[in-house]
């Protein structure tokens, strides 16, 4: 290459300087020579330039040259090295004042250039000034959780398709009480499967990334069929690269749910509702103590869920207009759906009938409500409490006795028991119809039938001070309650009245019976 390119550069400038005939012959032995199209050969010897290292580069000459970098570099430390965008907007004020305090001196064209540089062109000059001031320094790992996203798969509640059991749906539900003000609170990790609605609740002391994946490693091992697929919201707790290498290495496929669009996780956001917060209820829990109190309630409750709590699955869903109509299968039990899967192995069904001809239900029950006692001591102290202040255990005999007569008393979960208040009877501002209110009743009753607007006027040309115009509802009320009172005691005092004459009218009415039997006997 490098020879063609100086017998093109000697044999193109005798080329350009021959006569007509002399270029024929010239281009005759270059094409022999070369081998190029004798077309190609012609625009070649007539378009060689002199040699690279003589000529200058093509192009517009440099507007921004060394001295207006130099200036510029000045500016960006002066500006405490802040982006090109925000230094372009500080460029012009910055001159100003740096030029008034005998800083910098710049000539005419200098800063007329510096005037029309745009945010682009200054991170092009500052990008190797950039790159060696900030050698060395660790940046910030930015992007990662938006390259997780983007890598894993949106999938909502209508792409399922009835899955194979295995692929469960994940979530949070943080017990913080309703607000939260601060703070670490304890949080249910709950995993629901969309093709038997086998559900798995796991309690964590805090929302982690490690603890999701060691918990998801525990439940794998538990579940009667084998885990194939993770669905999840856009947590980072879940949106994590040790996620989505944990799932890439074992062969789960992990996919997750828009942003902002529950429905698309209907089936463990159901559950979160059904089974966390029915056994939870809405306290607030901290700490390692109260964590493992939730883990034991969960440990029991896992097996009544499973093996005793039927719950619908949605068949098909059909819309009519603005009218949708849904059509759900026959409601059975997580495990029920699961002996009836073709998926699992009859061994393992041969072993869940095993444990579940040894569940006893009304055991689970009692089980169930004893850790929920003191899931609400737990809520209500903000402590677990103490072994020795834990109440016995109650006998199923009379656990079982109490079942048919605990309707009456109403809610029998702990974790759902309101605290009582006290009622409500004192003023919380002051009567501003303490001092007039005699005034007001002998208005009333000297004109029943005036209007509490009238009254309200009244006591404004009495008090204009007092009275500006804010307490007509007060007043409306006032006047309300004493005409129901003395309407109340109208009733009663006719009543009495009417209870007195009948007493009168039987005690008169006696001697003329008694008259008339002595007159019938006397006839006989």
């Amino acid at each position: 290459m490098t020879t063609r390119r100086e017998l093109t550069e000697a044999v193109g400038e005798r080329y350009r300087r021959s006569d007509r005939n002399d270029k024929r012959e010239i281009l005759d032995e270059f094409v022999q020579v070369t081998g190029y199209h004798r077309k190609h050969a012609i625009r070649v010897l007539c378009l060689c330039r002199e040699p690279a290292a003589s000529r200058k580069k093509p192009g517009p000459q440099r507007r921004y040259d060394d001295e207006v970098r130099a200036a510029l570099i000045t500016l960006w430390e002066a500006a405490d090295r802040i982006c090109g965008k925000r230094l372009k907007a500080l460029i012009a004020t910055l001159i100003d004042a740096m030029t008034r305090h005998g800083h910098l001196s710049l000539s005419k064209e200098v800063r007329q250039r510096l005037n029309r540089i745009s945010a682009a062109t200054i991170d092009r000059l500052l990008r190797d000034v950039r790159e060696q001031a900030f050698a060395g320094q660790r940046r910030r790992a930015g992007g990662i959780g938006n390259a997780i996203r983007r890598a894993v798969p949106i999938r909502t509640f209508s792409d399922w398709n009835n899955p194979l059991p295995g692929y469960l749906e994940i979530d949070f539900v943080e017990h913080c009480g309703g607000t939260k003000i601060d703070g670490d609170f304890v949080h249910s990790l709950v995993m629901t499967d969309i093709a038997t609605g086998w559900t798995q609740c796991l309690a964590m002391p805090y929302r982690s990334g490690a603890l999701v994946l060691e918990h998801i490693e525990r439940v794998s091992r538990v579940l009667p069929f084998p885990l194939r697929g993770l669905d999840c919201d856009n947590d980072t707790a879940f949106m994590n690269e040790a996620m989505f290498d944990f799932c890439k290495a074992t062969g789960i496929e992990l996919t997750r749910s828009r942003a902002y669009k529950k429905n698309d996780q209907a089936w463990v956001e159901q559950k979160n509702g059904s089974v966390v917060r029915r056994l939870v209820g809405y306290g607030r829990l901290r700490g390692l103590a109260a964590t493992e109190t939730l883990a034991s309630l969960y440990q029991v409750s896992r097996l009544y869920i499973n093996f005793f709590q039927p719950s619908f699955k949605l068949k098909s869903k059909t819309r009519h207009g603005a009218r949708v109509t849904k059509r759900y299968e026959a409601p059975l039990t997580p495990l029920e759906r699961v002996l009836r899967s073709a998926s699992v192995p009859k061994a393992t069904k041969r072993k869940l009938r095993a444990q579940f001809r040894a569940l006893d239900p009304l055991d689970l029950v009692s089980r169930i409500r004893e850790a929920q006692q003191h899931v609400a001591k737990c809520s209500e102290l903000g402590t677990a409490p103490k072994e020795a202040k834990k109440p016995g255990r109650v006998s199923l005999t009379d656990f079982l006795a109490s079942l048919g007569t605990a309707w009456p008393d109403g809610e029998v979960r702990p974790t759902h028991h309101r605290k009582s208040r006290v009622p409500h009877d004192w003023r919380s501002r002051e009567d501003p119809l303490e001092h007039t209110w005699p005034t007001v009743q002998q208005w009333l009753e000297g004109e029943p039938g005036i209007t509490a607007k009238k009254l309200h006027e009244r006591l404004v040309a009495m008090a204009p001070a007092m009275y500006s115009g804010a307490q007509l509802r007060t007043l409306q009320r006032c006047v309300k309650a004493w005409r129901s009172n003395r309407a109340r005691e109208l009733v009663i005092r006719i009543l009495g009245d009417a209870d007195a004459m009948k007493a009168g009218a039987a005690t008169q009415h006696q001697p003329s019976s008694q008259n008339n039997r002595r007159a019938t006997v006397a006839r006989e």
